[in-house]
Order: C-alpha cells, then structure tokens, then sequence
C-alpha cells in the first residue's frame, strides 16, 4: 500500500509522489513567539513530527522547514490593529524583539520535552526582510499589488484562483471577519503585503514605499520559496490557517512564479475544551508547561496521537490521565522485555512480527493514522503478554525490542520512557537492572544466601523485587 495524504486543495486521499524522486520537501506554519505554547500548538507540532518521522521511515531525503514569526502578525489576524509582539512588549515592558527571544526559547524547550525533532530549517521573519520586500516588488511590477501612502496591497481580484484551497469565494472574504475592510484599499478583500509604520511603532524596516514591515502572509511564502523552490511538496498548518493566510499565501506565490506553489496541503484540526476551541482569545488554554507540571510530557504526546490529526481533540485531565495509564501498559511490557533481554531468559516462544509490520505500516500510510498504529502497538503487547507463559526465546525478545524502537520510538517518539531523566537516574536503573541479573544467576546456580543478600540490599533502599511465571520485575516505592 503506497502512502495516502489527504490533500486540502483536492478534498481526497492522494498517493504522495513528491516533486523530486526519493526527497520530500515540508514547510509548516510555526509559531508566532509573544507568549507560552499551549496544549493546541502541541497537537499540529507533534502531528507534523510525526509526518516528518514516517517519511523518513520510508527512506525519503526530508528537508523540514518551520518558520519563527517574530514580526507582521497583527491581533485578530486581519490587516489592522497591533503587531501581537508589539503589544506584549508594551505589557512587559520588554523590546518586542526580547520578548520574541525569550518565547521562542520557550517553545523550544516544551517542543524538545515533547519529543519533536527540530526542523532542519527555523527561519525568522526579522531575518528575511529583504526576500520579502523583494517578492513584493515582484508582485507590483505584475500588476498584482499596488501602495497606497505607504502600504502595498495585494489585489484578490488579479488572481483568478483566489478561494481554491479552503472553497470561499471573495465575497466571502468581504463578508469575513479575518479580513478587514480598509477605505485606502481598492476592494476590501483585498491583503496587505507590507504596512506602513507609524512613529510608535518599533519594529519597522526601510522599503521602496518608506518605513514599514511585512504583513503575516508575505512572510510565509518568501521564505518558504527561499529554501525549498518556488514548488514543494507538503506544506502544513492548523485548520484556522486555510483562510486567509494559506489562502494569501497560494495567491502571492502563484502570483509571482507562475507555478503551482504547493503540491500536498496538510491541516490539523483544532484541541476544544468542553467542544469549543482552545485558544488564548478565548482563555480555555493550558499552557505546556502549566500541563508538564500534572503529566510527563510523553504522556501529553501519547494523548495527542491517540487521535488523528485531522479529527478534533477533546482536552480534559480525565483523557490525559486515561492515556496515562494506556502509556504505562506500553512502559511495563517494554520493561519486561528488556529485563528478560539483560538476564539471558531463553524460552521456546517464537514471536512472528510479520502482521503486526503489516498493519502498523498500513495505517501510517494511511494518511499517518497514528490512533491506528497504536492499536497495533497494544496488539503487540497482548501477543507478548501471551507469550511470557511460555516463554520467548532470546532471538524473539530481540525481535521484539527492535520492533518498539522502531515503532515506538523512531516513528511515534514515545520510547524510550522518560527520555529527560537525569544521567544520575540513568545510572541508578542501570545498577539495579545488574543486580537483579546477579541475583537471578545466583538463584538459578541455587546460591540463595547470595540470592536473599540482594533482594534484602535492595529492599534497604526500597527497591522491591517481585518474582511472577513472567520473570523479575521491580518497582521503587516513594
């Protein structure tokens, strides 16, 4: 089965063939840095990292872009009012761009204890002015924008497509509330390319049209042309950017080179609160970092891929705790397999991997249905569950680790466990996992002083040893 990626601008499932045999190349919406990353920033980052992670499971050459908006994005997302660092700098009393440094270190750190692997690429929009002012002046020279005393003006009416990936026309856009009506513009539906700067403002660059700064949309397409080529294969975003950002986006672009901009659009679905929409205008968010406090952060990413990416996502502490306890049914089979691994435990139970591959690749090539891969996972555990009563052999126990680390981890990226240990921690399960060996051999050698000397050590600084027809399993008590 060839890998399926629902397509936003054809409304179906298509096979991915990418632009260039062997490469994919994925740009993805990052965030805007003027406060903490919360609960629904997590579901599109860890999504996309999957899509990343599987693409580079089927050997495909992956170069992974992910912007940094420091600049152009005004509150309420439409073409007026404040730049959103602006106005938390005059709230902190911090420059904007100090406000920007320190929330995207922010989002850095929740990413990295999410598991998200960085982007090969993390632009910023301060960084790339010049491109922008360049494709603006590309864009009047085509007649597809125009200035007005200062701001520069992409006119909708010049680009026939406009409306193709998210279906509105450009009555809708007049009639909508992300882009506003403005008397300078030509049509109200029309979207700003850069704006001109007023005295207060701070952060503001020299154009061709005066002092001003790029608008969100333009930011987007210049620097995503700059490292993947005016055509790419997979573009991403949340569900609340097909319109009108995306949408410009295709627009400007398309505008400019001629070209079809964009092969695949991906968009994830929103997380909701009691079904409505999590989201900071709303105050129903929780912050990563307020959630790391109650939940390890793998269980917050085992939440999150417990549904699709394109269905919505119910966020309460009931389902994370629920996912909790699913995570460690997960963690305790591991744990078992790698303890009986380190002990030299030989059974005669074969164990046949050949299905479980089969259907955990089938629903990631599945437009990355991760809920489904997880199920084969617990199908997985249920057949090693099964097994220990007879016990598996040494080469199956081996098959079987190998089959998490590349489902688990390499794919998913929720094991190894508890990846943010200390060194310290690591070291004290390494000593414990040794003893334990130590004390199997003794048992199995019929040594039992030696045997009762270990587990009476053990049990001094309360680790408890319990013995099953499974085999050894411990557990620190608090």
């Amino acid at each position: 089965m060839p890998l399926k990626i629902y397509n936003t601008l054809s409304k179906q499932k298509e096979n991915f063939l990418p632009l260039e045999k062997g490469k994919a190349k994925i740009y993805v919406c990052g965030p805007t840095v003027y406060s903490h990353a919360h609960i629904g920033h997590a579901k599109s980052y860890i999504s996309f990292d999957v899509v990343v992670r599987f693409l580079r499971h089927l050997n495909f050459d992956v170069t992974y872009v992910q912007n940094i908006t420091d600049v152009g994005h005004l509150v309420g997302d439409s073409d007026e009012g404040e730049d959103k660092l602006e106005k938390q700098s005059k709230f902190e009393k911090k420059h904007p761009m100090a406000i920007a440094e320190f929330y995207t270190k922010s989002f850095f750190d929740d990413m990295d204890a999410l598991n998200v692997l960085r982007a090969d690429i993390s632009p910023r929009a301060t960084g790339h002015i010049p491109e922008q002012i360049e494709l603006v002046e590309k864009l009047i020279k085509n007649k597809n924008a125009y200035e007005v005393n200062g701001s520069v003006y992409f006119d909708v009416s010049s680009f026939k497509d406009y409306g193709k990936l998210s279906n509105r026309s450009t009555d809708d856009a007049v009639s909508g509330t992300r882009v506003s009506s403005r008397s300078e513009k030509k049509n109200p539906n029309d979207f700003a390319l850069w704006k001109k700067a007023d005295a207060s403002h701070i952060l503001k660059w020299q154009s061709p049209w005066g002092i001003g700064f790029p608008g969100w949309h333009l930011e987007c397409s210049a620097m995503s042309m700059k490292y993947l080529g005016e055509s790419f294969d997979i573009h991403g975003g949340g569900n609340e950017n097909q319109f009108p950002h995306h949408e410009c986006e295709i627009a400007q672009s398309e505008s400019v080179t001629n070209k079809p901009f964009v092969k695949y659009w991906m968009h994830n679905n929103m997380v909701t609160v009691d079904g409505k929409k999590m989201g900071k205008s709303l105050g129903n968010f929780t912050t990563l970092k307020d959630a790391f406090k109650k939940f390890d952060p793998v269980v917050i990413r085992f939440f999150i891929l417990q549904s699709h990416y394109r269905s919505p996502l119910d966020f309460s502490e009931e389902a994370l705790e629920a996912s909790k306890k699913g995570l460690q049914k997960l963690q305790s089979t591991i744990k078992k397999v790698e303890q009986k691994i380190l002990v030299s435990e030989n059974g005669k139970q074969n164990f046949d991997e050949t299905e479980f591959v089969k259907n955990f690749t089938e629903a990631m090539n599945d437009d990355f249905n991760t809920p489904q891969a997880i199920a084969v996972l617990f199908d997985v555990v249920k057949n090693i569950n099964e097994g220990f009563v007879a016990g598996f052999s040494i080469e199956s126990l081996h098959k079987i680790s190998t089959l998490f680390k590349k489902f688990a981890d390499k794919i998913l990226g929720i094991y190894p466990i508890n990846k943010a240990e200390s060194s310290d921690e690591s070291k004290e399960k390494e000593l414990i996992e040794i003893l334990i060996a130590l004390r199997n051999e003794a048992r199995t050698s019929k040594n039992f002083a030696l045997s009762d000397l270990v587990r009476n050590k053990l049990q001094s600084i309360n680790i408890v040893i319990e013995d099953s027809p499974n085999g050894t399993s411990w557990k620190k008590l608090e």
